[in-house]
Parts: C-alpha cells; structure tokens; sequence
C-alpha cells in the first residue's frame, strides 16, 4: 500500500512544482505550457478584436470570464489533482505486466523527426475525434460534455471550457493511441501540443477562418461553430464536425455539415434552460439523469 500512496504523493508534488516552475520560468520556453498557453490566448483575442466575425459580439463576451477559469482549472489545478491518480495506475498497470507497448502496431522511434510529428500528431487527432463522437452518441457521456456546449457566444477560451470528466476519458485513450505507437512520445511532441492549441483556440474564436482549399483537412471556425449549433440537422441528431484539429475524419465518416457562413446561428441544446450556469454547478453536473 506504501508504494501506492509514495505514487500518489510523488505525482501530485511533481505537478504542482512543474506547475509551479512554470510559472516562474524555470521550465524551458518550448515546453512551458503555462507561458505558452497565455501567449497563444493573448494573440488570438487580440485577433478576434482586430477582425470580428460577428461584429455586435462584445470583446468581454458573455461567459468570457468563466471561461478563462475554465482554462487554467482543466489545463493546470485539475491536472494537478489527477496526476496522483494516474502514477498510481501506472504501478498497478506495471504490476500487472501492462506496458506502453502492449498494444503496439508501429514503432516510428527510429523515423525521422518530422514524421515522428505527423503521425503522432494524426493518430492522437484521430483518437480525440473517435472520443468526441463517442461523447455525444452515449447519453451518460453526452451528460458531462454538455458543459462545453452550453456556450452561447463563441470565443478562444471557449476552447477549454469542458467538464473535468472529460480529462479522464480523454487520456486514457490518448494513452491508447501512443500505445498503438509502439509507447513513444517524440522528443519534439511539445510542438503537435501547442499547434493543437493554437488550432483549437482558433476554431473556437470570433475569427473566420476556413484555410480555402485545406478546410477539407484542417478543422476552421465556422466549421466548429456549427458543431455548436442549437438545432440539429434532422438526419444528424447526435451530432456534426466532430473535428479537433483535423477535419479529414468528418468528411471521411460524413459527419461534416456547413450549409452557410453567417456566424449568425444559435448555440447551445435544447434543455440548456435547466443547465446550471456557474462553474460550481457545472463542476457536479453530469452524474444522474435530468
């Protein structure tokens, strides 16, 4: 049980001091995914002031605030908190003859670095995308991911503002796609992170973008914001544009849905009046039915 509980003390501790090192950039400039995180924040609100796509959406807009606590509480308190957790589970798995490369289809550790990136930035696109579909198809998950859709006016910060239940579904099958990656993680991988970032932040910001010919590959704004919309398409009840960062796989498997490009639409779902409104309400919603 010693063992356990030192897993446990020595994850938190770590986080927190990585967090804490972070802040007072003792961590690397390209790894610190504090700094990081702010800067790319500030450049694409800063965008979103210089050219609106919806321009009577006020620059503090609605929730804007909540928002960005939801940024820092998912990216950095929570993972905080959860990080115990996850050392423990790695000595159970380890004790059980369960490693990073139990389920390995391809080693790529010895491809050049630049390949090293797409495919590891492809397969984690893919994986996310599968488990953002899988959040909205089961009820009891689409229960907890309510929380990101109760956004009424889109923007950066919004790209973060999700239940805390998510970080626990979403990592364990990140940790299955690096497995299928023979359990290697790029040395450069801080790269796909803070694209992944840059490219969510601007999908869910005031902007519009559709990157022309590339919107069959890339995810874009107005793509994502119909992912948001309050009414459905009929023949799509459970969802659309599924994308992350890639919208190849919402063409693929015809989830893709954009019938026009006014940013005008309505966002939200159908019994969002019930739905809790502060961060505390939102923190406990998502385990019983309504």
């Amino acid at each position: 049980m010693e063992k356990y509980s030192n897993a446990f003390i020595e994850g938190f501790m770590g986080t927190l001091q990585w967090t804490w090192d972070s802040i007072l950039f003792y961590v690397p400039w390209y790894t610190n995914y504090f700094w990081g995180l702010m800067a790319i924040s500030i450049v694409v609100w800063l965008l979103e002031i210089a050219f609106p796509w919806r321009k009577k959406q006020s620059i503090i807009r609605k929730d804007f605030w909540l928002d960005g606590f939801y940024m820092f509480f998912n990216f950095f308190i929570f993972s905080i908190i959860i990080n115990g957790v996850y050392n423990v589970l790695g000595v159970f798995f380890s004790e059980a003859g369960l490693s990073n490369k139990s389920l390995s289809l391809i080693d790529i550790s010895n491809w050049a670095n630049w390949l090293q990136l797409l495919i590891f930035f492809i397969v984690l696109d893919f994986v996310q995308w599968l488990t953002h579909v899988l959040l909205h198809k089961y009820e009891i998950l689409w229960r907890f991911h309510k929380v990101h859709h109760s956004v009424k006016e889109m923007g950066f910060a919004a790209h973060l503002r999700y239940h805390w239940m998510e970080n626990i579904l979403y990592k364990p099958l990140k940790t299955f796609g690096v497995m299928i990656l023979g359990g290697f993680e790029p040395e450069q991988a801080y790269i796909v992170h803070f694209i992944a970032i840059g490219i969510g932040h601007l999908n869910h910001a005031n902007i519009k973008i559709t990157w022309g010919p590339f919107k069959y590959i890339f995810n874009n704004s107005v793509m994502h914001l119909y992912h948001h919309v309050k009414a459905l398409p009929e023949d799509k009840p459970q969802g659309i544009n599924f994308g992350i960062s890639l919208s190849i796989w919402d063409y693929i498997f015809k989830t893709n849905y954009v019938p026009e490009e006014s940013g005008t639409i309505e966002l939200g779902f159908p019994d969002e009046d019930t739905f809790p409104k502060t961060f505390i309400g939102q923190l406990f919603t998502g385990f019983r039915k309504d």
